[in-house]
């Protein structure tokens, strides 16, 4: 569908506008835009026409966003920002062979980036992009192509491809086990346990599988299994971590399993892609890549 003309309003009367409005300021933008306070009044002016919409109001030398001069330079800006993002993957690869991948922060850090250099050399032609999602969103809202999704085969708008599922173990530091014992599963709860937030029922559910009354399960909150892997080296107390992302600290001792009961859940995780991106050359690459990485682990 062709949108009309006056609803795409040219780039420097939206450059004009936005500077003006970050700057709260018709001199500091001419002076960024490198023009003259006139220039600069004229072409918001010729936006407002167009539009048919007060974006300032303007008082004496001041100006000051209007309410619907607020809403429209947020989604202006967001408008910007993509477009300056695309030019610089294009510049960076000419031939289009960009992906911007959204990785979960923990999963990108310990498991994917040290694999990468595999793919990098398999396809040097590719770029990849990488941006930190904690959380499902809307790829028509984001520049991503795909994204590394933790959960359920859900993802409203998106196909999704399954990577490898999670096994998950109550681990601490040595002292910790050394002062409680842990000689059976019950013992666990008079410690002090860590939490993630992206798993808030983990250790009700380890507690239940394991016969363990599940009842006011309190502790310390995390956002990231990083931080909480941190927290429970440091002797804070037990979290529920997968075996994959803290092989090492398990093989050198700085984490230890509290009680041998692990735990496999229903999520899993899985490559995510907008359906208008499945014939990406860049990302067809990379998901054949990834799954033939992580055949073994499903």
């Amino acid at each position: 569908m062709q949108v009309p003309r006056r609803f795409l309003p040219s780039l420097p009367l939206l450059m004009a506008f936005e500077a003006a409005a970050r700057n709260e300021s018709i001199t500091a933008a001419a002076r960024e835009l490198n023009l003259t306070q006139s220039a600069v009044s004229r072409q918001i002016k010729a936006l407002e026409e167009q539009l048919g919409v007060e974006l300032f109001h303007r008082e004496r030398q001041t100006i000051r966003l209007t309410a619907g001069g607020h809403a429209y330079v947020r989604e202006i800006r967001e408008a910007l920002q993509k477009i300056s993002t695309a030019s610089l993957n294009l510049r960076a690869n000419p031939f289009g062979g960009t992906l911007n991948l959204a990785i979960l922060p923990t999963f990108g850090t310990r498991w994917l980036a040290p694999r990468l250099p595999d793919f990098l050399q398999r396809f040097p032609g590719i770029t990849i992009n990488l941006v930190t999602k904690l959380s499902v969103f809307d790829f028509r809202l984001e520049t991503a192509d795909a994204a590394i999704h933790f959960g359920k085969a859900d993802w409203q708008g998106a196909e999704l491809a399954l990577l490898r599922r999670e096994t998950v173990i109550p681990a601490c530091s040595p002292a910790l086990k050394a002062q409680y014992g842990f000689v059976e599963p019950t013992v666990i709860r008079e410690a002090p346990l860590l939490h993630l937030t992206t798993r808030p029922d983990a250790w009700e559910r380890w507690m239940r599988l394991n016969g363990v009354p599940a009842d006011h399960v309190h502790g310390m909150l995390f956002d990231q299994f990083a931080t909480a892997a941190q927290a429970a080296m440091a002797g804070l107390g037990v979290a529920l971590l997968p075996t994959f992302l803290i092989e090492d600290e398990l093989r050198d001792g700085r984490l230890v399993p509290a009680y041998d009961a692990p735990m496999t859940g229903e999520e899993a995780y899985y490559l995510a892609w907008p359906r208008d991106r499945t014939a990406h050359p860049p990302l067809i690459a990379f998901r054949d890549w990834l799954l033939a990485v992580t055949e073994a682990d499903r």
